[in-house]
């Protein structure tokens, strides 16, 4: 028996990268599985389909979190074939990376509203239902970027700082109701966005880093589980840093 059996999962960017991971962690404990692409139809099928050769109940969705019509769109979807949402993790994102004197305002805005309006449009759709239950989880999938800064940046550290503002005053909102609010925040993580990042840049934050290596998806995912299990119910409004010490 695993800690969420009976319950339900919705990953947001779930197809690759953290959010395959943490499709994964949750499932090994027995929740349903809810994978939300917004591209990667493909991939995404390939989780669902390995997820249910093991036994766990799993299906894609289709969705730009940062369009509140195709938000609403999915959630229908997911609450008409499941009933509820128990877990929700926040983790779709993408970058536009630029200095800011180079940035434009389009790149500016595409970032925040993944990032940023994107948490919103999903948490928003599936809290109430947690309120009415009683239980629930929303864990956010912030990043380093935003507790130190990151040359060229400025828009995802905005962005996913903003997530951290929004995890610590949902947390107080609703901690009486039964839900909890974290965020994990991710160091350098091998995944498809630091595989575009130049081998020099990546030495040097090897360099940075006092593990001496970036981190992997799993490990990530990892906290994540850990913070939608039952036992974590005391823990809302923290940010969880998984960074190998980069960051302290």
């Amino acid at each position: 028996m695993g800690d969420l059996v009976d319950k339900v999962s919705l990953i947001t960017g779930g197809s690759r990268g953290i959010g395959k991971a943490c499709c994964y962690a949750l499932a090994a404990e027995k929740s349903a599985i809810a994978v939300n692409y917004n591209r990667s139809s493909e991939a995404a099928d390939e989780i669902v389909a390995d997820l249910e050769s093991k036994g766990i109940r799993a299906k894609s969705y289709q969705a730009d979190v940062s369009d509140p019509d195709q938000t609403r769109r999915m959630i229908d979807e997911v609450m008409g074939d499941y009933g509820q949402v128990d877990v929700v993790v926040n983790n779709a994102g993408i970058t536009r990376d630029r200095s800011f004197l180079k940035m434009t305002v389009d790149q500016w805005h595409q970032v925040l509203l993944v990032n940023l309006d994107g948490p919103f449009n999903v948490t928003s759709g599936l809290m109430p239902q947690m309120v009415e239950r009683g239980w629930g989880r929303i864990i956010n999938i912030t990043s380093i970027v935003a507790q130190m800064g990151n040359f060229g940046q400025s828009n995802y550290a905005v962005a996913k700082g903003g997530m951290i503002a929004f995890t610590k005053t949902l947390a107080r909102e609703v901690a009486a109701k039964g839900v909890t609010v974290n965020a994990v925040a991710p160091g350098f993580i091998e995944t498809d966005m630091t595989a575009s990042v130049p081998e020099k840049v990546l030495d040097t934050v090897r360099q940075m880093t006092p593990m001496g290596r970036l981190g992997r998806p799993e490990e990530v995912a990892r906290a994540v589980r850990f913070l939608a299990a039952p036992q974590a119910s005391f823990i809302t409004g923290q940010v969880v840093n998984i960074n190998g010490g980069m960051y302290m």
